[in-house]
């Protein structure tokens, strides 16, 4: 069965490839002729496995790097195939027939609610959870829920827990993994740190005992400094600490060097730490990683730079209220004449829930920089009908097309454009603006 389910998928996918596609067909199909088919192939190097709601796929694209360029030869599903299917065409099409991995290290973005099918089946060296936010409730639930489900399996887990020691609902995670290491890593106090937030938090109650945490200062939503008011749960001493964080200059100190994001945001920041973190406990230069981090390809709607006939238009993927707040800082941190796209759709993959969008500050982009707010996707007129809660005068476009919305942005004649689009109209709005700017 072993060696049935590994040709399958190599088939399929050399199949699908020839019309460019891919994707998790091809691993739905092994995991159907063996449903224990990852628990049976030979490996002898590192696995890194990354889950969490923000930011897994930029870090664990950096880890990858990082590992490639430290001489390691790397399996990872970089395209964002990270349900049970997707991460086994990636591993199953780099197998041979006998089931050896053919690889050294695996760097594996995980979908939060397929970490309780995957993690029991890899011998997972190091399991890194970025962080916990309220997302795709109709998907994924409520997020106790969804955190419920990855503690259930980590009783067993032998690894290292790489956590995000500014963010409760993660550090609670070592609570349940009796048999692991914990290693933390944190951001240090900032210029956006307050003491007070008024952000969607879901980090307000001690996850052993129930009672109410303060805050010494937020990072952003529930991120911070912690500590339970009636038991010794707190945020947790950092293995990995980044200090002097400049955000207009998107650098921050560690091990004694000056190191740059490749990405803007506070969040951005935090992806770097959980890289730096990877690096430490593999023993990697720290001059790699700055060579990872100066040198990263941006990822594709992750603070995406395009320019077209002297126009600049910036791409950002969203997808729930704290991810989306973070790139409402980024814009209106931009102090030039701007104009707006959103993309909203309500497709099963970017949760058929949108109410999300009012628990999302879009005032922050009402500035009077902004000149023009452009809404289209499925949910065009949900999005237009959100901004003016905000009381704006602004002038807001609809348009349900997506070639004349991305036509309606590059008509603005303004310093700088941004496009924001949920995770299924992602893909099309880049497609658009590439088509555009060729």
């Amino acid at each position: 069965m072993k060696t049935l389910s590994i040709a399958a998928t190599r088939l399929i996918r050399l199949l699908l490839s020839l019309v460019n596609r891919g994707g998790s067909l091809p691993g739905q199909i092994g995991l159907k002729i063996d449903s224990k088919i990852l628990s049976k192939l030979s490996f002898d190097g590192v696995i890194i496995m990354v889950t969490g709601t923000n930011g897994k796929t930029s870090t664990s694209n950096l880890i990858a790097d990082l590992l490639e360029k430290s001489g390691r030869t790397v399996l990872s599903n970089r395209r964002g195939d990270n349900m049970r299917a997707g991460v086994a065409t990636a591993i199953l099409t780099n197998t041979t027939l006998s089931g050896k991995v053919k690889a050294d290290a695996m760097v594996l973005e995980v979908d939060e609610l397929n970490v309780r099918h995957l993690l029991p089946q890899l011998p997972v060296d190091a399991f890194v959870i970025t962080n916990f936010f309220r997302d795709q409730l109709d998907r994924a639930r409520e997020m106790e829920q969804l955190i419920e489900t990855i503690e259930k399996v980590l009783p067993a887990y032998e690894g290292t827990l790489v956590l995000n020691g500014n963010d409760p609902n993660v550090v609670r995670l070592s609570d349940k993994a009796p048999h692991a290491d914990s290693f933390y890593f944190e951001v240090d106090h900032c210029s956006s740190s307050a003491v007070k937030t008024s952000e969607a938090s879901e980090g307000k109650f001690c996850p052993r005992c129930g009672s109410r945490l303060e805050y010494d200062y937020y990072q952003y939503s529930h991120i911070g400094v912690f500590h339970c008011t009636s038991c010794s749960f707190k945020t947790p001493k950092a293995d990995v600490l980044l200090t002097d964080i400049d955000l207009k200059k998107q650098t921050f100190n560690w091990e004694g060097f000056s190191l740059r994001a490749p990405q803007e945001g506070l969040y951005a920041i935090y992806n770097c730490a959980a890289v730096c973190s990877v690096a430490k406990l593999l023993s990697i230069d720290p001059k790699l990683v700055k060579a990872v981090f100066d040198h990263a390809p941006q990822p594709w709607g992750r603070n995406e730079h395009f320019s077209f006939n002297g126009q600049e238009c910036i791409l950002n993927l969203v997808k729930n209220p704290t991810g989306a707040n973070e790139v409402m800082k980024v814009i209106e941190a931009d102090d030039r004449k701007k104009s707006v796209l959103i993309v909203l759709n309500d497709h099963d993959q970017d949760g058929t829930d949108v109410s999300w969008i009012y628990d999302t500050h879009f005032e922050k982009i009402l500035a009077k920089e902004t000149s023009t707010i452009i809404c289209s996707g499925t949910r065009a007129y949900d999005m237009a009908l959100r901004l003016r809660y905000e009381g704006t005068e602004k002038k807001i476009i609809i348009h349900e097309d997506l070639q004349e919305a991305v036509d309606a942005l590059f008509a603005q004649h303004d310093n700088i454009l941004y496009a924001i689009a949920t995770y299924t109209a992602l893909l099309p709005t880049r497609n658009v603006i590439c088509r555009r700017i060729k």
